[in-house]
């Protein structure tokens, strides 16, 4: 399998070279050359296997044996998904809260957020890449180190460093919109002490922070020197890991109800990353009805469904925040541009030239659409697609928004109700949206849950006041008790400024040393795969 880029689509990359790069040099995401479908025999084949086991045959799809064996794939996934690190033995347990609408909590990994899924299977595949081009080199030869970049409005940020603190010949910058993360979000990050780990505090929003990242990716001197890895979503491996949940769920609801029953997946989303796993899922052939986007106030992407407008600013509204991006009590979707959106946008811009203009590259017409799409969203802050690509998007989606008094009241509604459970303010945006939709009688929704509600605990709480019997206590996790009260350590960036993080990462950064030679850069802990064949 390879890989090109949505803006460029003429060079291809294999999977190792997509996973070290993250982002493209002309600025596009990578996405795969072609979409795999499941084998005949997938659904009684798969039918009973846990979740490593899925990850094993999902990633093969798009992993050639030649790149990864499949012992070395199997090992990578094992020690990726071992329940010493999980607090669930399915790692995404479905919970039932009627008989129609389950809950798929993704938040069992080491920061209690959907995110671990992901990025704990990407630090395992950066070390594996990084062990096997060293172990390559000659004595004497320098060393491959990465230096990872990465910008969060909460959850991404916690689940990258525990991926990858520790970890030789790597080190982690993680970017986040000082005041604008949870207090928990921000302890989880900041309390992580090991050498290679390094928080940075910028006074801005989340779009500056990614703004950043996308900036430093696009000096290319910068790069090649740093050789700069990626942790957001803009990484394909995240994408392709998180796909496997949504197998999952569909063998748990297939196993216990009428095989006619169709599946309707909400998510909460705000960079698109999540949904568009299930899109993946979708393409190879599991079965579902439409996927439904739930966003916050910050509804560029629901906006878009309705309109087919995707613009920073509502330009339909009076009222709309100067800047964009609006604060609520759901702060990981706190987003203006969704990054992930121009993967989809590559596929519908394909189908659509497909569709009205046959013939020859193919490829690189969608690829040079979408590259004007995105070159005036940044320039003029938005685009207008045809209604032909509107009604393509509207095909395989939908979309909804959701207000912090509508989360306050789902959260109070789910915890009073006769199966009580409390959900963080992003899964209540999912819930939320689920009520208000009319599907069909023989449809199960799903909504994912994306966080633990104890990283909430404002929100939760200031929802459930005055709540007879509510104690937050009882949710809160041990490991949270002493979190806010631990050593931290971050540097404050005064400004939204590349300079000043290219600054901070050309002084932090890991140096490369030799082969041979000791690599003094957090502790050496190994690799959980060490002694496999890495062919």
């Amino acid at each position: 399998m390879k890989y090109f880029s949505t803006r460029g689509g003429l060079s291809e990359l294999t999977f190792e070279e997509t996973v070290l790069a993250g982002l493209a040099p002309d600025g596009g995401l990578y996405i795969p050359a072609s979409i795999p479908q499941l084998p005949t025999n997938w659904q009684n084949a798969w039918a009973n296997k846990s979740f490593p086991e899925l990850s094993i045959e999902i990633l093969s799809l798009f992993i050639s044996a030649d790149e990864i064996s499949q012992t070395d794939l199997a090992a990578l996934v094992h020690a990726t998904y071992n329940h010493s690190a999980w607090r669930h033995p399915d790692i995404t347990p479905l919970q039932p809260l009627t008989a129609n609408r389950y809950i798929l909590e993704l938040f069992h990994g080491p920061t209690y957020a959907f995110k671990d899924v992901a990025l704990q299977l990407l630090g395992n595949l950066f070390s594996y890449f990084l062990q096997r081009r060293n172990k390559a080199k000659s004595p004497g030869e320098e060393r491959e180190t990465l230096t990872v970049v990465g910008a969060t409005s909460g959850d991404t940020g916690s689940a990258a460093i525990y991926g990858l603190r520790g970890k030789p010949d790597v080190s982690i910058f993680i970017l986040h919109p000082k005041g604008r993360v949870s207090p928990v979000q921000e302890a989880q990050m900041t309390t992580v002490t090991d050498e290679n780990v390094h928080n940075l505090a910028v006074k801005g929003t989340f779009d500056d922070c990614q703004d950043i990242v996308k900036a430093l990716f696009a000096d290319t001197a910068f790069n090649a020197k740093h050789h700069l890895g990626a942790v957001n979503s803009i990484n394909w491996a995240r994408i392709l890991a998180q796909t496997v949940y949504y197998f999952l769920s569909y063998f748990a609801i297939r196993r216990t109800l009428p095989t006619d029953a169709e599946l309707q997946f909400i998510v909460p989303t705000g960079n698109f990353g999540d949904i568009l796993a299930g899109y993946y899922a979708k393409r190879m052939g599991l079965p579902m009805a439409k996927l439904v986007i739930a966003t916050n106030a910050n509804d560029i992407l629901t906006r878009f469904w309705k309109t087919g407008r995707y613009e920073k600013v509502d330009s339909n509204s009076s009222s709309a925040a100067v800047g964009g991006v609006v604060e609520t009590l759901s702060p990981a979707m706190d987003i203006l541009v969704s990054s992930n959106f121009e993967r989809l946008l590559w596929y519908l811009a394909f189908e659509n030239v497909q569709n009205t203009n046959p013939g020859e590259n193919l490829r690189e017409k969608a690829c040079q659409t979408v590259k004007g799409w995105m070159d005036n969203v940044k320039s003029i802050g938005r685009i207008i697609v045809p209604d032909s690509v509107l009604e393509l998007a509207r095909r395989d989606f939908t979309a909804e928004r959701v207000d912090d008094k509508q989360i306050r009241q789902t959260i109070r509604e789910y915890y009073t109700s006769a199966q009580s459970y409390t959900a963080d303010p992003h899964t209540a945006v999912g819930l939320y949206v689920a009520g208000v939709l009319s599907p069909p009688p023989n449809t199960i929704q799903i909504i994912l849950s994306t966080a633990h509600p104890a990283k909430f605990s404002e929100a939760v709480t200031s929802a459930l006041h005055g709540i007879p019997g509510f104690d937050f206590d009882a949710v809160l996790p041990e490991a949270f008790k002493t979190l806010l009260t631990m050593e931290r350590r971050v540097i404050e960036v005064e400004r939204p400024d590349v300079e000043l993080v290219k600054g901070v990462v050309e002084r932090f950064a890991v140096v490369s040393s030799t082969v041979g030679a000791q690599v003094v850069q957090g502790p050496n802990t190994g690799f959980p795969w060490q002694g496999l064949s890495s062919d």
